[in-house]
Protein backbone atom coordinates (compact mmCIF):
# COMPACT_ATOMS: atom_id res chain seq x y z
CA UNK A 1 0.00 0.00 0.00
CA UNK A 2 1.08 3.57 -0.65
CA UNK A 3 2.38 5.63 2.25
CA UNK A 4 1.33 9.03 0.91
CA UNK A 5 -1.11 10.12 -1.83
CA UNK A 6 -1.39 13.53 -3.43
CA UNK A 7 -4.92 14.46 -4.55
CA UNK A 8 -4.75 16.44 -7.80
CA UNK A 9 -8.24 17.87 -7.41
CA UNK A 10 -10.51 20.01 -5.26
CA UNK A 11 -14.04 20.14 -3.84
CA UNK A 12 -16.12 17.20 -2.73
CA UNK A 13 -14.12 14.58 -4.65
CA UNK A 14 -10.91 15.69 -2.93
CA UNK A 15 -12.65 15.32 0.43
CA UNK A 16 -13.92 11.88 -0.63
CA UNK A 17 -10.45 10.67 -1.64
CA UNK A 18 -8.83 11.98 1.55
CA UNK A 19 -11.35 10.04 3.63
CA UNK A 20 -10.68 6.84 1.67
CA UNK A 21 -6.92 7.29 2.05
CA UNK A 22 -7.22 7.81 5.80
CA UNK A 23 -9.32 4.66 6.14
CA UNK A 24 -6.47 2.77 4.48
CA UNK A 25 -3.92 4.33 6.84
CA UNK A 26 -2.44 6.41 4.03
CA UNK A 27 -1.41 10.05 4.41
CA UNK A 28 -3.24 12.49 2.12
CA UNK A 29 -1.64 15.57 0.60
CA UNK A 30 -3.98 18.26 -0.74
CA UNK A 31 -3.14 20.81 -3.39
CA UNK A 32 -5.06 24.03 -3.69
CA UNK A 33 -5.32 27.19 -5.71
CA UNK A 34 -5.34 30.61 -4.06
CA UNK A 35 -9.15 30.61 -4.43
CA UNK A 36 -9.38 27.35 -2.44
CA UNK A 37 -7.06 28.33 0.41
CA UNK A 38 -9.84 27.89 3.02
CA UNK A 39 -11.54 24.91 1.39
CA UNK A 40 -12.43 21.81 3.39
CA UNK A 41 -10.08 19.44 1.58
CA UNK A 42 -7.18 21.70 2.60
CA UNK A 43 -8.22 21.56 6.25
CA UNK A 44 -8.65 17.77 6.57
CA UNK A 45 -5.55 16.71 4.62
CA UNK A 46 -2.34 15.78 6.42
CA UNK A 47 -0.53 18.41 4.38
CA UNK A 48 -1.59 21.05 1.86
CA UNK A 49 0.43 22.76 -0.85
CA UNK A 50 -0.59 25.86 -2.82
CA UNK A 51 0.04 25.32 -6.54
CA UNK A 52 -1.02 28.63 -8.06
CA UNK A 53 -3.66 31.19 -8.81
CA UNK A 54 -7.37 30.50 -9.25
CA UNK A 55 -7.53 29.80 -13.02
CA UNK A 56 -7.28 26.01 -13.58
CA UNK A 57 -4.45 26.47 -16.10
CA UNK A 58 -2.40 28.01 -13.29
CA UNK A 59 -3.24 25.34 -10.73
CA UNK A 60 -5.25 22.14 -11.14
CA UNK A 61 -4.37 21.73 -14.82
CA UNK A 62 -0.70 22.64 -14.39
CA UNK A 63 1.15 19.33 -14.65
CA UNK A 64 4.65 20.62 -13.70
CA UNK A 65 3.29 22.22 -10.52
CA UNK A 66 1.38 19.07 -9.55
CA UNK A 67 4.45 16.90 -10.07
CA UNK A 68 6.61 19.36 -8.12
CA UNK A 69 4.11 19.29 -5.25
CA UNK A 70 4.13 15.49 -5.23
CA UNK A 71 7.93 15.44 -5.16
CA UNK A 72 8.13 18.03 -2.38
CA UNK A 73 5.62 16.03 -0.33
CA UNK A 74 7.38 12.74 -1.15
CA UNK A 75 4.07 11.27 -2.38
CA UNK A 76 4.28 7.85 -4.00
CA UNK A 77 0.95 8.17 -5.82
CA UNK A 78 -1.37 10.80 -7.31
CA UNK A 79 -5.16 10.46 -7.40
CA UNK A 80 -6.73 12.63 -10.13
CA UNK A 81 -10.38 12.35 -9.03
CA UNK A 82 -12.70 13.36 -11.87
CA UNK A 83 -12.50 16.29 -14.27
CA UNK A 84 -9.31 18.35 -14.69
CA UNK A 85 -6.55 15.83 -15.59
CA UNK A 86 -8.36 12.63 -14.61
CA UNK A 87 -8.55 11.26 -18.17
CA UNK A 88 -5.34 12.82 -19.45
CA UNK A 89 -3.08 9.97 -20.58
CA UNK A 90 -0.10 12.32 -20.83
CA UNK A 91 -0.49 13.25 -17.17
CA UNK A 92 -0.59 9.56 -16.21
CA UNK A 93 2.54 8.95 -18.27
CA UNK A 94 4.37 11.87 -16.67
CA UNK A 95 3.44 10.67 -13.17
CA UNK A 96 4.79 7.18 -13.77
CA UNK A 97 7.92 8.45 -15.52
CA UNK A 98 8.62 10.35 -12.28
CA UNK A 99 8.13 7.14 -10.25
CA UNK A 100 4.81 8.38 -8.90
CA UNK A 101 1.94 5.95 -9.40
CA UNK A 102 -1.13 7.34 -11.17
CA UNK A 103 -4.23 5.96 -9.46
CA UNK A 104 -6.10 4.88 -12.54
CA UNK A 105 -5.70 2.68 -15.60
CA UNK A 106 -2.64 2.23 -17.79
CA UNK A 107 -1.76 4.86 -20.37
CA UNK A 108 -2.54 2.36 -23.13
CA UNK A 109 -6.02 1.63 -21.77
CA UNK A 110 -6.73 5.34 -21.34
CA UNK A 111 -5.67 6.06 -24.91
CA UNK A 112 -7.68 3.21 -26.40
CA UNK A 113 -10.87 3.76 -24.45
CA UNK A 114 -10.58 7.55 -24.44
CA UNK A 115 -10.52 7.62 -28.23
CA UNK A 116 -14.13 6.90 -29.18
CA UNK A 117 -13.19 5.53 -32.61
CA UNK A 118 -10.63 3.07 -31.21
CA UNK A 119 -13.00 2.22 -28.36
CA UNK A 120 -15.84 1.41 -30.76
CA UNK A 121 -13.61 -0.83 -32.83
CA UNK A 122 -12.52 -2.73 -29.70
CA UNK A 123 -16.17 -2.96 -28.60
CA UNK A 124 -17.19 -4.52 -31.90
CA UNK A 125 -14.44 -7.14 -31.53
CA UNK A 126 -15.60 -7.75 -27.93
CA UNK A 127 -19.24 -8.22 -28.97
CA UNK A 128 -20.40 -5.13 -27.09
CA UNK A 129 -23.54 -3.49 -28.57
CA UNK A 130 -22.65 -0.45 -30.68
CA UNK A 131 -24.56 2.01 -32.87
CA UNK A 132 -24.61 1.76 -36.68
CA UNK A 133 -22.28 4.33 -38.18
CA UNK A 134 -18.85 4.94 -39.64
CA UNK A 135 -16.12 2.37 -39.01
CA UNK A 136 -13.72 5.09 -37.99
CA UNK A 137 -12.86 8.73 -38.53
CA UNK A 138 -14.86 10.68 -41.11
CA UNK A 139 -13.02 13.68 -42.55
CA UNK A 140 -14.82 14.21 -45.84
CA UNK A 141 -18.33 15.72 -45.95
CA UNK A 142 -19.27 13.75 -49.07
CA UNK A 143 -18.32 10.50 -47.36
CA UNK A 144 -20.30 11.55 -44.27
CA UNK A 145 -23.42 12.21 -46.36
CA UNK A 146 -23.06 8.81 -48.02
CA UNK A 147 -22.83 7.02 -44.65
CA UNK A 148 -25.74 9.02 -43.21
CA UNK A 149 -27.98 8.09 -46.14
CA UNK A 150 -27.06 4.43 -45.71
CA UNK A 151 -27.87 4.24 -41.99
CA UNK A 152 -30.70 6.79 -42.19
CA UNK A 153 -31.18 10.19 -40.61
CA UNK A 154 -31.02 11.49 -37.93
CA UNK A 155 -27.32 10.93 -37.26
CA UNK A 156 -24.92 12.18 -34.61
CA UNK A 157 -21.56 13.75 -35.40
CA UNK A 158 -19.29 12.93 -32.44
CA UNK A 159 -15.80 14.00 -31.46
CA UNK A 160 -13.40 11.11 -31.04
CA UNK A 161 -11.79 12.75 -27.99
CA UNK A 162 -13.19 14.30 -24.84
CA UNK A 163 -16.75 14.25 -23.55
CA UNK A 164 -19.33 16.33 -21.72
CA UNK A 165 -21.38 16.87 -24.87
CA UNK A 166 -18.74 18.96 -26.63
CA UNK A 167 -17.97 18.21 -30.27
CA UNK A 168 -21.40 16.65 -30.82
CA UNK A 169 -24.08 17.66 -33.32
CA UNK A 170 -27.35 16.03 -34.41
CA UNK A 171 -28.09 16.18 -38.16
CA UNK A 172 -31.48 15.52 -39.76
CA UNK A 173 -30.51 16.08 -43.38
CA UNK A 174 -27.53 16.57 -45.70
CA UNK A 175 -27.32 20.32 -45.09
CA UNK A 176 -27.34 20.10 -41.30
CA UNK A 177 -24.80 17.26 -41.48
CA UNK A 178 -22.33 19.36 -43.48
CA UNK A 179 -22.66 22.35 -41.13
CA UNK A 180 -22.69 20.09 -38.08
CA UNK A 181 -19.41 18.45 -39.09
CA UNK A 182 -17.68 21.80 -39.38
CA UNK A 183 -19.02 22.99 -36.02
CA UNK A 184 -18.21 19.71 -34.22
CA UNK A 185 -14.66 19.66 -35.59
CA UNK A 186 -14.00 23.24 -34.55
CA UNK A 187 -15.45 22.71 -31.07
CA UNK A 188 -13.52 19.46 -30.55
CA UNK A 189 -10.27 21.02 -31.72
CA UNK A 190 -10.73 23.95 -29.35
CA UNK A 191 -11.78 21.82 -26.38
CA UNK A 192 -9.56 18.75 -26.75
CA UNK A 193 -6.87 19.65 -29.29
CA UNK A 194 -8.23 16.89 -31.52
CA UNK A 195 -10.76 17.64 -34.27
CA UNK A 196 -11.35 14.03 -35.29
CA UNK A 197 -15.06 13.16 -35.64
CA UNK A 198 -17.10 10.11 -36.61
CA UNK A 199 -20.76 9.33 -37.32
CA UNK A 200 -23.34 7.25 -35.50
CA UNK A 201 -27.06 6.70 -35.83
CA UNK A 202 -28.82 9.13 -33.49
CA UNK A 203 -30.94 7.24 -30.97
CA UNK A 204 -34.14 9.21 -30.43
CA UNK A 205 -35.98 9.18 -27.08
CA UNK A 206 -33.02 7.40 -25.52
CA UNK A 207 -32.23 6.65 -21.91
CA UNK A 208 -28.70 6.90 -20.52
CA UNK A 209 -27.62 3.73 -18.72
CA UNK A 210 -24.05 3.13 -17.58
CA UNK A 211 -22.11 0.29 -16.02
CA UNK A 212 -19.56 0.67 -13.23
CA UNK A 213 -16.53 -1.55 -13.75
CA UNK A 214 -13.40 -2.05 -11.68
CA UNK A 215 -10.35 -4.17 -12.37
CA UNK A 216 -7.05 -5.10 -10.79
CA UNK A 217 -3.54 -5.44 -12.22
CA UNK A 218 -3.83 -9.25 -12.15
CA UNK A 219 -6.38 -9.15 -14.98
CA UNK A 220 -9.60 -9.55 -12.99
CA UNK A 221 -12.45 -7.22 -13.93
CA UNK A 222 -15.81 -7.08 -12.15
CA UNK A 223 -18.87 -5.01 -12.87
CA UNK A 224 -20.78 -3.33 -10.04
CA UNK A 225 -24.07 -3.32 -11.93
CA UNK A 226 -25.69 -0.38 -13.68
CA UNK A 227 -26.90 3.17 -13.07
CA UNK A 228 -29.57 5.21 -14.82
CA UNK A 229 -28.45 8.77 -15.63
CA UNK A 230 -31.27 9.78 -17.96
CA UNK A 231 -32.28 12.94 -16.08
CA UNK A 232 -30.02 15.51 -17.76
CA UNK A 233 -29.88 19.10 -18.88
CA UNK A 234 -27.68 20.00 -21.83
CA UNK A 235 -25.99 16.61 -21.54
CA UNK A 236 -25.06 17.30 -17.91
CA UNK A 237 -26.49 14.83 -15.41
CA UNK A 238 -28.86 16.09 -12.73
CA UNK A 239 -30.22 12.92 -11.10
CA UNK A 240 -28.67 9.44 -11.09
CA UNK A 241 -30.08 6.24 -9.68
CA UNK A 242 -29.15 2.59 -9.29
CA UNK A 243 -30.26 0.13 -10.40
CA UNK A 244 -31.93 1.18 -13.67
CA UNK A 245 -35.68 1.09 -12.93
CA UNK A 246 -36.89 -0.01 -16.38
CA UNK A 247 -34.84 -3.14 -17.14
CA UNK A 248 -34.94 -6.61 -15.65
CA UNK A 249 -32.06 -8.14 -13.73
CA UNK A 250 -31.50 -10.49 -16.68
CA UNK A 251 -31.25 -7.56 -19.10
CA UNK A 252 -28.94 -5.77 -16.68
CA UNK A 253 -26.71 -8.82 -16.34
CA UNK A 254 -26.23 -9.12 -20.10
CA UNK A 255 -25.41 -5.41 -20.39
CA UNK A 256 -23.01 -5.42 -17.45
CA UNK A 257 -21.20 -8.53 -18.65
CA UNK A 258 -20.63 -6.86 -22.03
CA UNK A 259 -19.10 -3.83 -20.28
CA UNK A 260 -16.77 -6.09 -18.31
CA UNK A 261 -15.72 -7.84 -21.54
CA UNK A 262 -14.75 -4.50 -23.04
CA UNK A 263 -12.69 -3.61 -19.95
CA UNK A 264 -10.90 -6.96 -20.04
CA UNK A 265 -10.12 -6.53 -23.72
CA UNK A 266 -8.54 -3.17 -22.90
CA UNK A 267 -6.55 -4.74 -20.01
CA UNK A 268 -8.20 -2.21 -17.74
CA UNK A 269 -7.47 -1.73 -14.06
CA UNK A 270 -8.94 0.79 -11.65
CA UNK A 271 -12.45 2.25 -11.58
CA UNK A 272 -14.22 3.17 -14.81
CA UNK A 273 -17.62 3.50 -16.41
CA UNK A 274 -18.97 2.14 -19.68
CA UNK A 275 -21.84 4.34 -20.88
CA UNK A 276 -24.71 3.23 -23.11
CA UNK A 277 -27.80 4.69 -24.72
CA UNK A 278 -30.95 2.56 -24.57
CA UNK A 279 -33.72 2.95 -27.15
CA UNK A 280 -37.45 2.48 -26.64
CA UNK A 281 -37.13 -1.25 -27.44
CA UNK A 282 -34.47 -1.72 -24.75
CA UNK A 283 -31.66 -2.12 -27.25
CA UNK A 284 -28.34 -0.80 -26.00
CA UNK A 285 -25.66 1.12 -27.88
CA UNK A 286 -22.19 1.94 -26.56
CA UNK A 287 -21.66 5.67 -26.12
CA UNK A 288 -18.25 6.06 -24.46
CA UNK A 289 -16.00 4.89 -21.64
CA UNK A 290 -14.94 7.17 -18.79
CA UNK A 291 -11.54 6.03 -17.51
CA UNK A 292 -11.93 7.46 -14.00
CA UNK A 293 -14.21 7.51 -10.99
CA UNK A 294 -17.59 9.08 -11.83
CA UNK A 295 -19.40 11.88 -10.00
CA UNK A 296 -22.31 9.50 -9.47
CA UNK A 297 -20.29 6.60 -8.02
CA UNK A 298 -22.06 6.85 -4.59
CA UNK A 299 -25.32 5.32 -5.85
CA UNK A 300 -23.40 2.22 -6.89
CA UNK A 301 -21.57 2.14 -3.57
CA UNK A 302 -24.89 2.25 -1.72
CA UNK A 303 -26.51 -0.68 -3.56
CA UNK A 304 -23.41 -2.92 -3.65
CA UNK A 305 -21.62 -2.05 -0.40
CA UNK A 306 -18.35 -1.58 -2.33
CA UNK A 307 -16.20 1.47 -1.55
CA UNK A 308 -15.19 2.31 -5.12
CA UNK A 309 -12.67 5.01 -4.23
CA UNK A 310 -10.90 2.89 -1.63
CA UNK A 311 -10.87 -0.15 -3.91
CA UNK A 312 -9.43 1.99 -6.72
CA UNK A 313 -6.51 2.95 -4.47
CA UNK A 314 -5.96 -0.66 -3.43
CA UNK A 315 -5.78 -2.04 -6.97
CA UNK A 316 -3.45 0.76 -8.08
CA UNK A 317 -1.15 -0.32 -5.25
CA UNK A 318 -1.09 -3.78 -6.83
CA UNK A 319 -3.56 -5.51 -4.54
CA UNK A 320 -6.10 -7.93 -6.08
CA UNK A 321 -9.80 -7.09 -6.03
CA UNK A 322 -11.13 -8.00 -2.57
CA UNK A 323 -14.24 -9.64 -4.03
CA UNK A 324 -15.42 -11.85 -6.88
CA UNK A 325 -18.24 -11.13 -9.33
CA UNK A 326 -20.60 -13.51 -7.56
CA UNK A 327 -20.19 -11.48 -4.36
CA UNK A 328 -21.62 -8.31 -5.93
CA UNK A 329 -25.37 -8.25 -5.33
CA UNK A 330 -27.90 -5.42 -5.74
CA UNK A 331 -29.38 -4.30 -2.44
CA UNK A 332 -32.25 -1.80 -2.54
CA UNK A 333 -32.36 1.42 -4.56
CA UNK A 334 -30.24 4.59 -4.42
CA UNK A 335 -30.80 8.03 -5.94
CA UNK A 336 -28.38 10.97 -6.14
CA UNK A 337 -29.07 14.61 -6.96
CA UNK A 338 -26.35 17.12 -7.75
CA UNK A 339 -26.62 20.31 -5.73
CA UNK A 340 -25.24 23.03 -7.99
CA UNK A 341 -24.75 26.70 -7.16
CA UNK A 342 -27.00 27.78 -10.02
CA UNK A 343 -30.31 29.63 -10.29
CA UNK A 344 -32.85 27.44 -12.16
CA UNK A 345 -35.26 30.38 -12.31
CA UNK A 346 -32.79 32.46 -14.33
CA UNK A 347 -31.43 30.08 -16.94
CA UNK A 348 -29.16 28.35 -14.41
CA UNK A 349 -26.97 31.40 -13.91
CA UNK A 350 -23.97 30.68 -11.64
CA UNK A 351 -24.39 31.74 -8.01
CA UNK A 352 -20.90 32.32 -6.63
CA UNK A 353 -20.18 34.09 -3.35
CA UNK A 354 -20.44 33.32 0.36
CA UNK A 355 -22.85 30.73 1.74
CA UNK A 356 -24.19 32.31 4.91
CA UNK A 357 -26.66 29.59 5.91
CA UNK A 358 -25.96 25.89 5.31
CA UNK A 359 -28.21 23.39 7.08
CA UNK A 360 -27.76 19.96 5.45
CA UNK A 361 -30.28 17.16 5.38
CA UNK A 362 -29.75 13.98 7.40
CA UNK A 363 -31.50 10.93 8.71
CA UNK A 364 -31.65 7.22 8.04
CA UNK A 365 -30.47 6.30 4.55
CA UNK A 366 -29.28 9.84 3.72
CA UNK A 367 -25.70 10.63 2.63
CA UNK A 368 -24.21 13.99 1.74
CA UNK A 369 -20.90 14.33 -0.10
CA UNK A 370 -19.86 17.99 0.00
CA UNK A 371 -17.07 20.41 0.73
CA UNK A 372 -19.44 23.31 1.41
CA UNK A 373 -20.47 24.78 4.78
CA UNK A 374 -21.70 28.01 6.35
CA UNK A 375 -19.17 30.71 5.57
CA UNK A 376 -17.78 28.90 2.54
CA UNK A 377 -17.04 31.18 -0.42
CA UNK A 378 -17.94 29.58 -3.75
CA UNK A 379 -15.26 30.62 -6.25
CA UNK A 380 -16.42 31.52 -9.78
CA UNK A 381 -13.53 29.67 -11.41
CA UNK A 382 -14.71 26.06 -11.24
CA UNK A 383 -17.62 23.69 -11.70
CA UNK A 384 -20.75 24.85 -9.86
CA UNK A 385 -21.41 21.60 -7.98
CA UNK A 386 -21.23 22.08 -4.22
CA UNK A 387 -22.56 18.72 -3.12
CA UNK A 388 -24.30 15.45 -3.85
CA UNK A 389 -27.29 14.30 -1.83
CA UNK A 390 -27.72 10.53 -1.93
CA UNK A 391 -30.43 8.35 -0.42
CA UNK A 392 -30.59 4.57 -0.14
CA UNK A 393 -33.77 2.70 0.69
CA UNK A 394 -35.31 -0.72 0.13
CA UNK A 395 -37.04 0.24 -3.14
CA UNK A 396 -37.39 3.13 -5.58
CA UNK A 397 -40.62 4.56 -4.14
CA UNK A 398 -39.13 4.68 -0.65
CA UNK A 399 -35.96 6.27 -2.01
CA UNK A 400 -37.92 8.98 -3.82
CA UNK A 401 -39.96 9.75 -0.72
CA UNK A 402 -36.87 9.97 1.49
CA UNK A 403 -35.10 12.15 -1.07
CA UNK A 404 -38.08 14.52 -1.32
CA UNK A 405 -38.12 14.91 2.47
CA UNK A 406 -34.35 15.45 2.60
CA UNK A 407 -34.46 18.12 -0.10
CA UNK A 408 -37.15 20.03 1.79
CA UNK A 409 -34.96 19.92 4.90
CA UNK A 410 -31.81 21.04 3.07
CA UNK A 411 -31.40 24.83 3.42
CA UNK A 412 -28.74 26.93 1.70
CA UNK A 413 -28.84 30.75 1.60
CA UNK A 414 -28.46 33.26 0.07
CA UNK A 415 -26.82 31.13 -2.61
CA UNK A 416 -29.20 29.99 -5.32
CA UNK A 417 -29.08 26.23 -5.88
CA UNK A 418 -30.74 23.47 -7.89
CA UNK A 419 -32.59 22.17 -4.80
CA UNK A 420 -35.95 23.71 -5.90
CA UNK A 421 -35.58 22.08 -9.33
CA UNK A 422 -34.98 18.66 -7.77
CA UNK A 423 -38.04 19.07 -5.55
CA UNK A 424 -40.07 19.89 -8.66
CA UNK A 425 -38.70 16.92 -10.60
CA UNK A 426 -39.44 14.52 -7.75
CA UNK A 427 -43.10 15.59 -7.83
CA UNK A 428 -43.36 14.96 -11.57
CA UNK A 429 -45.55 12.00 -12.44
CA UNK A 430 -43.43 10.94 -15.42
CA UNK A 431 -40.28 10.81 -13.31
CA UNK A 432 -42.10 8.95 -10.54
CA UNK A 433 -43.13 6.33 -13.13
CA UNK A 434 -39.70 6.53 -14.79
CA UNK A 435 -41.26 7.44 -18.12
CA UNK A 436 -38.45 9.76 -19.20
CA UNK A 437 -35.70 10.14 -21.79
CA UNK A 438 -32.54 12.25 -21.97
CA UNK A 439 -34.48 15.25 -23.30
CA UNK A 440 -37.24 15.09 -20.68
CA UNK A 441 -35.91 17.84 -18.39
CA UNK A 442 -35.36 20.26 -21.27
CA UNK A 443 -38.89 19.68 -22.55
CA UNK A 444 -40.28 20.19 -19.06
CA UNK A 445 -38.39 23.45 -18.65
CA UNK A 446 -39.29 24.64 -22.14
CA UNK A 447 -35.68 24.81 -23.25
Amino acid sequence: MFSRILIANRGEIAVRIIRAAHELGVEAVAVYSEADRDSKHVKIADRAICIGKAPPADSYLNIPRLIAAAEVADADAIHPGYGFLAENAHFAEVCRSCNIEFIGPSVEAMQTLGDKVACKQLAIRSKVPTSPGSKGEVSDETEAVKIAREIGYPVMVKASAGGGGRGMRVAHNDGSLRSGMKAAKQEAEAAFGNGTVYLEKFIENARHVEVQIIGDTQGTVCHLWERDCTMQRRKQKLIEEAPCPVITRGEAKALCESAARLARAAKYHGAGTVEFLMDSKKKFYLMEVNTRVQVEHPVTEMITGVDIVKTGIQVSAGEPLPFKQKDIQVNGHAIEVRINAEDPEHNFAPSAGVIKEFYPAGGFGVRLDTHAHSGYRIPPNYDSMIGKLIVHRKDRDSAMNTLAAALKEFHIAPTKTTIPLHIRLLKNGNFRKSEVDINFVERLLGM
